[in-house]
């Protein structure tokens, strides 16, 4: 008997996973069709602020190798974006956005790899007075779409969202398209 109440227990948490992993894929769809608010609602959270800004140079919003990189190869555009979610658990966090636009493809290949290597820098993320002071480079995710980088990271604000809540806040929001 305790082998089939084991067999229960795995099957509930298959099942418990496998629901995760539904409204993550259907989050990042919406996502992917820039309906935020629904790819946050679909996860079970709520978007509580957001603010966007453009900017017409990323040199002065980077730092470490990444800001030299800008410096020889400047970028097209930088649209960076801070949104404070609310987890349904009675946990706040924030997830900041920066998309970089890049000449050429292979420029923007280029920054990625750079980017996504650790201790080379970064575009600065919105809503950090400097870097490192909220976002760490832990719950970090990146894309590459032709000429466009898109960068997304997740931090706590209150309480003590898990590392499972921040990895698939910033998987999402990685997914949106540049505005």
């Amino acid at each position: 008997m305790s082998v089939s109440a084991g067999g229960g227990s795995v099957a509930s948490l298959d099942s418990a996973a496998s629901q995760a992993l539904k409204g993550k894929s259907s989050s990042k769809k919406s996502a992917q069709k820039g309906r935020q608010s629904e790819a946050w609602q679909r996860l079970g959270w709520r978007q509580l602020k957001k603010t966007a800004k453009r900017e017409l140079k990323c040199g002065p919003h980077s730092f470490g190798e990444v800001q030299r990189f800008f410096l020889r190869h400047p970028c097209v555009d930088l649209d960076r974006m801070i949104v404070t979610i609310g987890d349904g658990a009675g946990n706040t966090l924030a997830v900041s956005v920066a998309w970089v636009k890049m000449p050429k493809a292979n420029e923007a290949s280029e920054l990625k790899r750079l980017i996504d290597k650790d201790g080379t820098g970064n575009v600065s993320l919105y809503g950090e007075a400097q870097h490192g002071s909220r976002f760490t480079g832990k719950n970090y995710d990146s894309r590459l779409a032709k000429k466009l980088v898109v960068l997304a990271e997740s931090a706590p604000v209150s309480g003590r969202p898990t590392e499972t809540t921040l990895e698939t806040a910033a998987e999402v929001a990685v997914e949106f398209p540049a505005p």
